[in-house]
């Protein structure tokens, strides 16, 4: 059921729970919605800033309530996924999706806390993968006003996500073998940032095999899907470069191809005769 078919048809009395949770999880629209996903936004940047903050030397005073409010963040993801999954039509498809895949890759520490698997501390960083849903047409703040915009907002927060997530990696990986070269986190976003824009400049330099395989990996994610997206943007550029300003005289759309005869949305002629000539 989508965001929008519920929400033009909606009567509080006539939906049932699991109907108002679904919409409200999805909502940007109404107050309560954009304040739930601004709430979960707000809680993702602000689990992804303790970690950064732990990777520095802080006093312990500091570092045990940083600790306990991480633990109840996670508490609130874990919730959270589990109203995803309760309120989801196809659970099958849900679980297999993009967003479920990131939603449980971040709560995985949670979920085998139990077990003495200290490598599992890297999944905590796909937690900001989690603001991509926000990117997808329209935001918490509003909806994005072009579809060119749309594509240049989510080049940035790609390439700024490759790097956050992948420092993340690499310094948990790294640090306990590295910490004189990896010593804080932003020690590993300078190798990041050097590497995927390949100035190389060798001053940093992973020393285990699982660094040097994320380091991979960094550029591989980074040539697939930085290239993908520019050139969905240079697709729209070259179409934009063949559309003139006509307004629709029947819908009103302006931007139409230079040689369109007629509104491609309504069907209405955009050259209308003038009404003298009209018999």
């Amino acid at each position: 059921m989508s965001c929008d078919k519920v929400f033009k048809n909606w009567h509080p009395k006539s939906m049932s729970l699991r109907e108002k949770i679904a919409f409200y999880l999805e909502d940007i629209e109404s107050p309560l919605g954009r304040g739930i996903n601004l709430f979960i936004t707000g809680l993702v940047l602000v689990s992804s800033a303790i970690f950064v903050v732990e990777t520095y030397r802080i006093p312990v005073s500091l570092r045990q309530p940083l600790n306990v409010l991480e633990d109840g963040i996670l508490v609130i993801f874990v919730i959270e996924y589990l109203l995803r999954f309760w309120v989801a039509e196809q659970r099958i498809k849900y679980l297999l999706g993009l967003y479920s895949i990131v939603d449980l890759l971040a709560i995985v520490p949670f979920l085998l806390g139990s077990t003495n698997i200290g490598f599992l501390r890297i999944f905590r960083w796909f937690r900001i993968l989690r603001l991509i849903r926000f990117v997808e047409g329209g935001t918490i703040f509003g909806y994005i006003s072009s579809e060119d915009s749309v594509i240049l907002t989510r080049i940035f927060f790609t390439l700024f996500s490759i790097i956050f997530v992948y420092s993340g990696l690499i310094y948990q990986v790294e640090h306990p073998l590295n910490s004189q070269e990896f010593g804080t986190f932003l020690d590993a976003v300078y190798f990041s940032v050097s590497t995927i824009t390949t100035a190389g400049l060798g001053d940093i330099t992973p020393n285990s095999q699982m660094g040097r395989l994320l380091t991979v990996l960094m550029l591989l994610t980074g040539v697939v899907l930085i290239p993908w997206q520019l050139g969905d943007l240079i697709k729209r550029l070259v179409k934009t470069a063949d559309q003139v300003q006509i307004s629709c005289p029947a819908c009103g759309l302006l931007s139409h191809d230079s040689n369109a005869q007629f509104c491609k949305v309504c069907g209405a002629s955009l050259h209308p005769l003038p009404e003298s000539h009209r018999q």
